[in-house]
């Protein structure tokens, strides 16, 4: 394709870290190349087709399987997922009655209403701390320890694809506000320390990283 000749093919897929709704796991199996996974979800598959992109807790999947819709509208939607994807992710926590975060493609004449996010995920983190605050919760993840450079005070992240910006950075660690509509909508509210966290930084940083790398060479 041109896209990737040109080395554009990430960004004809791209997500803004706005979570449509959470889907429930109703099946994980092995299959012969990888794992399948089977959720349920109302919003975001009453347009999905097959071969379409969906973002399950930050990392983009293809739907291979739709099932028609219920008698509550929802459908079910079958996703594959190579091993490496599995074993990278908290994808391999999740079980049957699991939350999953979901969010469709950013469209060409959508709105932009939380940052670039590309659905591919760049490690794993721990929950340390999770406290509610008033109304909000400030929620304080360790990541692993080659993407703490690229955490900047004030800076965007996705957290199981859900965009939020990072309140404090510390030594081994960084801290977000979460509010309530965002702990209430998304799988957050299921999270408690030990929880693992798919990040994925922001695209911004990992190119003016690279920037950087190639005027040193």
């Amino acid at each position: 394709m041109l896209a990737d000749k040109l080395g554009i093919g990430d960004f004809l897929i791209m997500f803004t870290g706005i979570v449509a709704e959470t889907g429930l796991t109703l099946q994980v199996n092995e299959t012969g190349k990888g794992i399948r996974l089977e959720i349920q979800a109302e919003n975001t598959s009453s347009e999905l087709r097959l071969g379409d992109s969906i973002a399950v807790n930050g990392c983009c999947l293809t739907a291979v399987e739709i099932s028609e819709p219920d008698a509550k509208n929802q459908r079910r939607i079958s996703l594959d997922l190579l091993k490496e994807t599995w074993d990278v992710t908290n994808l391999h926590t999740a079980t049957p009655g699991s939350l999953l975060n979901l969010e469709r493609p950013l469209s060409f004449n959508g709105s932009l209403d939380g940052h670039f996010v590309t659905g591919h995920v760049d490690g794993v983190g721990k929950v340390l701390k999770w406290e509610q605050h008033g109304g909000d919760w400030l929620l304080e993840i360790e990541p692993p320890e080659n993407l703490m450079h690229l955490l900047v005070h004030k800076g965007s992240v996705a957290l199981d694809g859900i965009s939020l910006t990072v309140a404090k950075v510390l030594d081994q660690s960084f801290q977000v506000w979460i509010i309530p509509h965002t702990y209430q909508v998304t799988n957050l509210h299921t999270r408690k320390p030990g929880s693992l966290i798919n990040i994925e930084t922001d695209l911004l940083g990992k190119y003016v990283e690279r920037f950087i790398q190639a005027r040193k060479i």
